[in-house]
């Protein structure tokens, strides 16, 4: 399993997410990406983009103002 890293802090929806999705499709099944936001909105869009797209969102943590995503890419 490879873990990739996306900064969206800064971003406004629904920029964090499309970046999300763009940074997705070139990875391999099961290759996961690490992505940083400080929009409110990503709470929600995110577990969402991921239900919606078949990816599982592995963890949601805070780090200082931003929250970080772990997404596992679906096959």
């Amino acid at each position: 399993m490879t873990t990739h890293d996306l900064d969206a802090t800064g971003l406004l929806c629904p920029l964090p997410v499309l970046k999300l999705r763009k940074r997705l499709v070139p990875l391999a099944p099961g290759d996961c990406i690490e992505m940083r936001a400080d929009d409110p909105a990503a709470i929600v869009d995110v577990p969402h983009f991921c239900t919606e797209a078949g990816h599982t969102l592995v963890e949601t943590r805070d780090e200082g103002a931003a929250q970080v995503y772990l997404v596992r890419k679906g096959a």
